[in-house]
């Protein structure tokens, strides 16, 4: 799959193949041609990816019976393929599909992909906000001034105060000020939907009540484990069912 058009196989029980095409990567066009074809479709193979989750979900509750396949496994089994193309991965998922030999992984909903979303969101402003914060310093620093200890509210006035005297580094500053302070607004707001978003999971409180954890892990970490899982660890058990810790 591409963002554009993704090379289909189809292959019957002997592995034959039955049709070859490549269709726009839109769950409608997908669906449609799939459902034209009067096959009976025993298994289809989606190798995980950016777009197949989307793809997935929508085959999915079109009735399709779709697997999403693990990508390393998939890039393994194809390596002995003398030329590297779409169309002959699109082949060989079909072989893997018609033998069984895929390992299945899990789609995430899009309730967690949008959580997962937030939570990028923050963490991409959070980055820049500590570039630019550590930007500032670098260019001050070649200067010989020195920007020292400080907190977030008291930033930028050490900052105002360094280049007081000095034109250019005034303009450079406050560029990178009026851009950080844009960026602390919109961090600041994803910082409270993140908690929000917290308060309002069942799952996230109860992590929470966990003394050292937050939100952040909090929703994290059930995107990484959705269903039932037992951890034989010395340091935790997590019974996702049962909502139960034992520590």
């Amino acid at each position: 799959m591409s963002l554009e058009a993704s090379s289909v196989c189809i292959v019957d029980v002997s592995g034959k193949i039955v049709c070859e095409s490549k269709i726009a990567s839109e769950p409608d066009t997908l669906i449609a041609w799939l459902s034209g074809l009067k096959l009976e479709l025993t298994r289809i193979g989606l190798e995980a990816g950016p777009l197949s989750q989307w793809l997935y979900a929508a085959m999915r509750q079109s009735g399709l019976v779709v697997e999403l396949l693990e990508t390393r496994h998939v890039r393994t089994a194809l390596k002995t393929m003398p030329v590297k193309s779409d169309r002959n991965d699109a082949r060989g998922i079909a072989q893997l599909m018609r033998l069984g030999w895929f390992r299945p992984v899990h789609c995430k909903s899009m309730a967690a992909q949008e959580t997962r979303a937030l939570l990028t969101a923050r963490k991409l402003l959070q980055v820049k906000l500590h570039d630019i914060e550590m930007s500032l310093r670098g260019v001050l620093r070649g200067f010989g001034l020195k920007v020292g200890p400080t907190t977030p509210a008291r930033f930028e006035g050490r900052i105002k105060e360094l280049v007081s005297g000095h034109p250019s580094l005034e303009r450079i500053a406050a560029g990178l000020l009026a851009a950080r302070v844009a960026l602390r607004r919109e961090f600041d707001r994803f910082e409270k939907e993140v908690r929000a978003t917290a308060r309002r999971d069942t799952r996230a409180r109860l992590m929470m009540s966990v003394p050292g954890v937050g939100a952040i892990v909090s929703l994290t970490f059930p995107l990484q484990k959705p269903k039932f899982r037992t951890f034989k660890s010395s340091i935790v058990q997590y019974q996702w069912l049962t909502g139960h810790f034992k520590f």
